[in-house]
């Protein structure tokens, strides 16, 4: 076999890497290439065999400490050959090196999402399980609104209004209460991705949750959904299925909030699959309460 090449991804190559996600059911959104682009674009490492990209993955720096791995895929005909542990270990030590250690700390942080047959795999590679991500998928006849303020049956919210009229700096604030650290960059594409809606609970001048509604190949994902209580996150996950034109609402609940998994299940919420948030080096200490629907499987 011809010895295989590592090398840096093209944005047409990230394209293509989203299309194989696809391909493997993971339902990513319309345009996840090119904001997982923006976050970083030297994010993305292939690997190569006789001239053919083989295999590929996001080793996304968000900031000096935090990074991400994730849309680790090696096409089906390569399988089997080592080039999918060669590959993922690579990454993993590039990612590494571009991250400065924390305080106290010999490395930085690398977050990933791991399907339960991975989590062996991972642990040999230095992750440590953290907790689990569950997805939920409901339809907008399906979800019960019982115990609702009328306000929102009437969709007569002044609580809830466009998050375009929040002040980035008060978003990101907000945002790295529930995400390791600043990731200005990606929320910047994120935040106004096309087709997408994003909506802000404001009381008077403060934010008190936000969530973003992004078009998928099937249905819409709810990512994310962050707030103070879980009334502000129904709200916010409600009023968003009023947006879904009678697809699917999909959302990753991070089970180490309980009242996100009350919500999904109280709402009739179906669960769909689920994966396991591990961390290589020291978990983060996040806003934990405010984290009702994280952001991406594929970055964090």
């Amino acid at each position: 076999m011809t010895a295989p090449v590592l090398r840096p991804l093209t944005l047409p190559e990230v394209e293509q890497l989203v299309a194989w996600a696809a391909l493997e059911g993971w339902n990513p959104g319309l345009h996840d290439a090119t904001n997982f682009w923006a976050a970083d674009p030297e994010g993305f490492l292939g690997i190569e065999v006789a001239s053919e990209l083989a295999g590929a993955g996001s080793i996304v720096r968000h900031n000096p400490h935090f990074g991400f791995m994730g849309l680790f895929i090696l096409r089906p005909e390569f399988r089997g050959q080592g080039l999918g542990e060669y590959l993922w270990f690579t990454r993993r030590d590039h990612l590494l090196s571009r991250l400065t250690p924390l305080p106290g700390h010999a490395t930085g942080t690398i977050g990933l999402d791991a399907v339960t047959s991975m989590i062996p795999f991972y642990a040999k590679g230095g992750f440590v399980p953290h907790h689990r991500h569950c997805r939920y998928e409901a339809l907008p006849n399906a979800s019960s609104t019982e115990g609702c303020p009328p306000q929102l049956a009437n969709r007569i919210i002044d609580q809830i209004t466009t998050l375009n009229t929040v002040p980035r700096a008060v978003i990101e604030a907000f945002d790295s209460r529930c995400f390791p650290g600043s990731r200005t960059l990606f929320l910047s594409a994120w935040l106004t991705q096309p087709g997408s809606h994003a909506f802000a609970w404001r009381e008077g001048d403060a934010l008190r949750g936000y969530c973003v509604l992004r078009p998928c190949r099937t249905g819409w994902k709810l990512a994310p959904l962050y707030a103070e209580t879980q009334a502000i996150g129904r709200n916010l996950l409600l009023h968003s299925l009023t947006h879904t034109k009678g697809e699917p609402l999909i959302i990753d609940a991070p089970d180490n909030n309980p009242a996100a998994i009350e919500l999904c299940e109280s709402l009739g919420m179906r669960q769909t699959f689920e994966c396991t948030r591990m961390y290589y080096g020291p978990a983060p200490t996040l806003t934990d309460a405010h984290i009702f629907g994280i952001t991406s499987l594929e970055l964090g």
